[in-house]
Order: C-alpha cells, then structure tokens, then sequence
C-alpha cells in the first residue's frame, strides 16, 4: 500500500464491507480532488454540494459523488480533458480507476463522468482484511459519479481551504452560506419522482446547527434560473420562510429516515425527526442578503 494512502486509511476504523468500501471511496474522492488540482482545474470551477461538506468542512454522512460549478458560465468548457489527469494521480497511488465520461441524450448544462473501477481490485489496494473482500461480488464496480455545472447562476463567493493528504493541496469551494444556499434549493424545489431525498435533510440539520447563515441573494439567483422566481421584486426572508415551511408540511418523513440512513453511523439522530423538529430547526436558519 503506498504510504500516504495507509496515512488516510489510519483515519477510519474499517470493521465491515460497509466500512471497507466507504473508507475506499473517500480515499478515491481526495486523491481525484488532488489531481484536479494538479491539472490546474480549480483556477476554473469551485467545489460545492454534499462530498465538499463531508471532506472541507466536517460534514458526518457519506456522500458519493463529487459536485462542481465553473465560476461563470462556459459553453466550451470540457471535462474530458481531465480524464488523464485523474487516472494519472490515482495510478500513481495504486488505484485502477477509469474515467468515462457520460454520454447524455437530452443536453443540459451539466457535464457528467465517473470513475470507476473494480471494488475486490481496489480494496486490495488498501489491504482490507481478506475476509472482507471475499464478501464483494466477483465483478462489482466501484463508482464517483463528478459533475461540473457549465452554466451556474450569480451571486456566489469561493474560497480556498486546502487538505493535507495524500499531500499538501488546495481546493476551491463555495463559501457555506452560498453552499447553504444551493441546499435550500435543492429542499424547496428538486423534484425525485416520488423519492424524498433525506441526506439533503440531514444536510440541512448539519447546517442550522454549525453554520446557519443562508446567503439568500444566491438563493434568488437560483430560483430565477429554474423559473421559481420572476418580476422586479427581490426575494424576502418572509417569503423564503412560507415556502420552506410548506415544503415541511409535506415531508414524509420515514421515506427521507430511509434515505440517509446507509450513510450516517448512528442512526439515533434520525430517530427525532418529525414535522414539528424541522419546522423549529427551520427557524433557526440565518438568513441574510449579501
């Protein structure tokens, strides 16, 4: 195992396949982020969503995929041309992964890539108990879907926070309160067919409780860009608090507990979500217009 992977490994307590695998995908997220970096491509795009939570800024669940946004809008921006560098960094730490980029039938203003490779292969890069890989099917692949929006709405702020392994580097990232933000429209107006997504619920909770401040300037902008917000009239704090609080009222709040509960340790923090305790955490958000 190379060195610096054994040093991120250190950090988990891998008991289970469960554990192997999610210790394995975080280890692959940090060095694809090192290799974007490496390739220079944070001078044009900013970390943001649930993964940058989780790996800058102590978020407690898992998180799969790897999110970002270009800082202004580019319709020639082309996220294949970073498919060496990725495998580049990861080889160089052991790991076979391949980049593949998505091929979408409807265009849209998100490019789309995964890498992926073989989840035996790569556990083994780790040194996971042999016990532990007997378990994963023969075969099964390993995937970190990346995202990149080509076209992301105005109004936001970055900053660069940097992680120490596999070595020294920088990343690019929203600030939490445009970070916060682009949760909130994600609560008031993603739509997963019938299926309620509570990792964004639990991100939410994350938020009022270590860093409420909403910027709801951004928040407006976004709205505008998905048409749920139109006219001369500005945003208000009034207004975002009616809608949120009617999204609240009709929560099903078991479907979003069946959601973020693979991804959370202790699924006793869930065991208190109900209407009434989101329609009071809701109140405690922050709201200001930069």
């Amino acid at each position: 195992m190379h060195e610096a992977v054994a040093r991120m490994l250190a950090r988990y307590q891998a008991a289970s396949v469960d554990d192997s695998v999610r210790a394995l995908r975080e280890i692959i997220q940090e060095v694809a982020l090192l290799g974007l970096w490496r390739a220079k491509f944070f001078e044009h795009a900013a970390f943001y969503g649930g993964t940058a939570l989780r790996i800058l800024y102590g978020l407690d669940r898992y998180s799969e995929d790897l999110d970002f946004s270009l800082l202004a809008p580019s319709a020639e921006f082309d996220l294949s041309r970073y498919s060496a560098s990725l495998e580049e960094e990861l080889l160089a730490f052991g790991f076979n992964v391949r980049v593949e980029m998505v091929d979408k039938a409807v265009e849209t203003a998100v490019q789309s890539a995964f890498l992926k490779g073989n989840t035996r292969s790569e556990l083994l890069v780790i040194e996971s108990a042999e016990e532990i890989a007997r378990q994963i099917p023969a075969g099964q692949v390993l995937k970190v879907k990346l995202e990149v929006d080509t076209d992301p709405p105005p109004g936001f702020a970055t900053q660069t926070r940097y992680l120490l392994q596999p070595i020294p580097f920088a990343v690019r990232v929203y600030t939490l309160p445009d970070l916060f933000a682009g949760k909130m429209h994600a609560l008031l107006f993603r739509r997963w067919k019938n299926r309620v997504k509570g990792r964004d619920w639990y991100d939410f909770v994350w938020y009022a409780a270590n860093h409420p401040t909403l910027n709801l300037a951004h928040l407006e902008q976004r709205m505008r860009q998905t048409g749920h917000w139109s006219g001369d009239q500005p945003l208000t704090a009034e207004v975002f608090t009616e809608l949120f609080h009617g999204v609240i009222d009709t929560l099903d709040i078991d479907q979003a507990r069946r959601d973020v509960a693979p991804f959370v340790k202790d699924r006793q923090h869930l065991e208190i979500w109900s209407r009434e305790f989101f329609h009071d955490v809701a109140d405690r958000v922050q709201v200001v217009a930069k």
